[in-house]
């Protein structure tokens, strides 16, 4: 027992002398790299809290804005890659051929030609725009109108069809004076003719589309007493939504040609009558510059049922 003492004891003063050894002789230098680890510790702590935190949100905004344009690139790459090389195209055989700007008027030509007469071409399309979408309007109210009466009358249907097929049938060009010699030449009588080129086929596309509702949908409305009315206005309608938008899409594009041939018979104003004027006269770069206008508002007016489109999809979705 007296020995475990003893060694109980002198183990903790052995390991104590060796301590104090240790700091005598090396104790100076121990301290001071302690202090200089220590004081070089420190500051680094401290840039460390003074830094500014990493922001992950913005790399977030970023790819969600890659993630948006995207898709647009997707769908306007293509068009403008072959815009360009039709240009290139077009400039080559110009170069090449050595053709008059008489006859071919050079891309340059036409550009110069659309920054000198863009207020006039300006004020041309919007004549042409608000005759065709007075038209537009007028022929999808008169079809939509139509398509409701036959779709619950075979007897309707078996009678307007025929003159509804046969307005179609007659060329523009024919009916045209008629309709000015009636009712003048302003932009009314313009619009009622262009007004005949889309009630056909917003007519025929509501049609078809409010026929195809399913029988489960109608039996169903019956069954919770739904009127007339709302069963046309809250099951046929979304139903014929897509088939409307599709005949949207195509009375679009005819009622500026419509309205074209309205100008080209009338000459009043409009790009049809620029055309046909700068043509007369042999002025073969402002006649490309209005048929340029032109196309950028036929393309405007068919992107209109476009976003209606996708407006009734992401409505849908929802």
């Amino acid at each position: 027992m007296e020995r475990q003492r003893t060694v109980v004891e002198t183990g903790p003063r052995s390991m104590t002398d060796r301590r104090t050894e240790s700091v005598a002789d090396g104790g100076t230098e121990s301290m001071s790299e302690g202090d200089g680890s220590r004081a070089g510790a420190m500051p680094d702590e401290r840039t460390d809290t003074n830094r500014r935190p990493i922001r992950t949100p913005s790399i977030g905004r970023s790819r969600s804005v890659r993630d948006r344009a995207a898709p647009v690139g997707k769908r306007v790459g293509p068009p403008a890659f072959v815009f360009v090389v039709l240009l290139a195209a077009w400039q080559a055989a110009v170069v090449v051929t050595g053709l008059p700007t008489l006859i071919l008027p050079s891309p340059t030509d036409v550009a110069t030609a659309l920054l000198e007469t863009y207020p006039t071409l300006l004020g041309d399309a919007v004549v042409t725009g608000v005759t065709a979408a007075a038209g537009l309007l007028a022929g999808g109210l008169v079809g939509f109108a139509l398509a409701f009466g036959m779709t619950y009358s075979r007897t309707a249907t078996r009678t307007l069809v025929p003159y509804v097929v046969a307005l179609r049938i007659a060329p523009l060009i024919a009916v045209a004076p008629l309709l000015f010699l009636w009712f003048g030449r302003g932009i009314p009588a313009r619009a009622l003719l262009v007004a005949t080129l889309t009630v056909f086929p917003m007519t025929i596309a509501a049609l078809d589309g409010l026929r195809e509702t399913p029988a489960p949908y109608l039996d169903l409305a019956d069954s919770v007493g739904a009127s007339r009315l709302e069963t046309f206005l809250f099951v046929r309608v979304p139903v014929a939504a897509p088939s409307v938008v599709a005949g949207f899409k195509i009375a679009a594009t005819l009622s500026v040609i419509g309205a074209v041939v309205a100008e080209f018979v009338t000459l009043r104003a409009g790009l049809g009558y620029r055309v046909f004027d700068t043509a007369t006269y042999l002025e073969t770069a402002e006649t490309y510059a209005a048929l340029v206008v032109l196309s950028a508002l036929g393309v405007g007016f068919y992107l209109v049922p476009v976003a209606l489109e996708r407006l009734l999809w992401s409505a849908s979705e929802r």
